[in-house]
């Protein structure tokens, strides 16, 4: 297996993600009214049915399905199936506005080395998956090399005191 090279692409981070969607207007009011996305403009050399969206650092871009009846139909939520993750401030408050909604949902939890995460797997509109989690307390560990950032800026902060203070100590 060939080694990492660390950035050949130069990427900078995720611009947008594209979904196909049987409805503009369904996954619209979806992202919106759930996830909090507002549109933006969208290029008038578009020649096809869509919409642009953005929040939190990233776009979505929707697609209307030329054969909106081929598309697969929802199936039962996988918590292992293809799907985009939102970190939370509260999982209580998102469980609960989830059924407030009645928008069905699968509970998960991920263990570490003590550290628990919570999940929240549920689908859109078309079924493309979506999950809520508090994931910024599980740290982002490479396989080689030392712990390289956390979920949220926050704890990244956090994390990398407690190396400095681990190093100052190892010096000693």
């Amino acid at each position: 297996m060939k080694e990492s090279v660390g950035n050949p692409l130069r990427l900078q981070s995720v611009n947008h993600i594209s979904l196909i969607c049987r409805s503009v207007e369904q996954s619209m009011d979806f992202y919106q009214n759930v996830l909090g996305f507002y549109p933006i403009r969208r290029p008038g050399s578009l020649d096809f049915d869509g919409a642009w969206l953005f929040g939190y650092g990233i776009g979505i871009h929707l697609l209307e399905a030329e054969n909106p009846e081929k598309l697969p139909k929802k199936k039962e939520i996988n918590p292992k199936d293809n799907h985009i993750s939102f970190q939370c401030e509260s999982m209580v408050a998102v469980e609960k506005k989830l059924k407030e909604m009645e928008i069905d949902y699968v509970r998960a939890t991920v263990e570490e080395g003590g550290i628990q995460v919570d999940q929240l797997f549920f689908h859109d509109p078309d079924g493309f998956m979506i999950e809520i989690c508090n994931c910024d307390s599980l740290p982002v560990i490479p396989l080689v090399g030392e712990v390289a950032r956390s979920c949220s800026l926050v704890n990244l902060e956090k994390m990398q005191n407690q190396q400095q203070i681990r190093k100052m100590l190892q010096q000693l």
